[in-house]
């Protein structure tokens, strides 16, 4: 997914150094945030640390810089497989197929339903499950950040927000499920013989791991930390591995979901278009 990633320069480091990077970036913007945090141990509201307007204006131009280098990245992917396609237009029909089948996490059943192997020739399904933790995981969390975005402003109700709350809610088991499924990832990762991956993504796929776990136990801490005089310095923990995760979207493990996803979007038209060689379909 280097190959394809904006600017190109970027991806590769990152595919070389990707968990250095990763690291290194979150301890960066941590220790940044703090050193100019209102660091109250009374402090109940986040906001009273780091005020909204503050986040607001650190955070945007970090996620609009990664949607615009994954926009450009799939850009040049779908140029690339372009020649090799009748590039036909997407129907909703093709569409709703790779909807259903990135959402299930289809080929990781092995092509057999078995799953796939690990340390060893055994079909497993604990890298689906694993997988399937971490992505709900990560799509509830950012549930609970869209439903808190709209509270704060529609109807102009702020956080932090408690039990029985639908931003907390979302959040809580988001983050649960995060922690679980990238540790097991993580455990899956190091168990895994050597045939069966690809060495030069290692890096990468550390980093991803170690990030969205830093960002999901950093945020269930939180939770408990309200008031105490660690809670200073574990929003700027969280801020900080939240930015350097927007930050690495592009270059991380991340980006071959959206890939994946594309590239089943067109394997979803190819599979409708009229077959030119006469052969039989799959």
């Amino acid at each position: 997914y280097a190959d394809y990633a904006w600017p190109a320069p970027l991806g590769k480091l990152y595919q070389r150094n990707g968990l250095t990077l990763s690291m290194a970036l979150a301890a960066g913007l941590a220790l940044f945030l703090y050193l100019g945090a209102n660091a109250d141990a009374s402090a109940k509201n986040f906001y009273a640390i780091f005020p909204h307007e503050l986040l607001v204006g650190l955070f945007a131009p970090v996620f609009a810089f990664a949607i615009l280098a994954l926009g450009m990245g799939v850009r040049r992917f779908l140029n690339d497989i372009g020649p090799a396609t009748t590039d036909a237009p997407c129907t909703t029909a093709a569409a709703q197929e790779a909807t259903h089948d990135a959402l299930r996490l289809k080929y990781l059943d092995g092509g057999h339903g078995e799953g796939c192997n690990n340390e060893h020739d055994a079909f497993t399904q604990s890298r689906r499950h694993a997988h399937h933790l971490t992505f709900y995981g990560f799509m509830l969390c950012l549930a609970a950040t869209s439903v808190a975005t709209v509270y704060h402003y529609a109807f102009g109700w702020q956080a932090p927000y408690d039990l029985p709350s639908l931003p907390k809610l979302l959040g809580g088991l988001g983050g649960v499920m995060l922690c679980v499924g990238t540790l097991s990832l993580f455990k899956l990762k190091m168990q895994r013989h050597p045939l069966h991956g690809d060495p030069a993504q290692n890096a990468m796929d550390y980093g991803f791991i170690a990030l969205l776990f830093l960002v999901s136990a950093s945020g269930l801490a939180l939770w408990l930390l309200r008031g105490h005089a660690l809670m200073a310095p574990t929003l700027a923990l969280h801020l900080g591995s939240v930015m350097a995760l927007f930050a690495t979207l592009p270059y991380n493990k991340f980006a071959h979901g959206i890939y994946r996803s594309a590239a089943l979007v067109r394997h979803a038209v190819e599979k409708r278009q009229p077959q030119r060689l006469g052969l039989s379909a799959d």
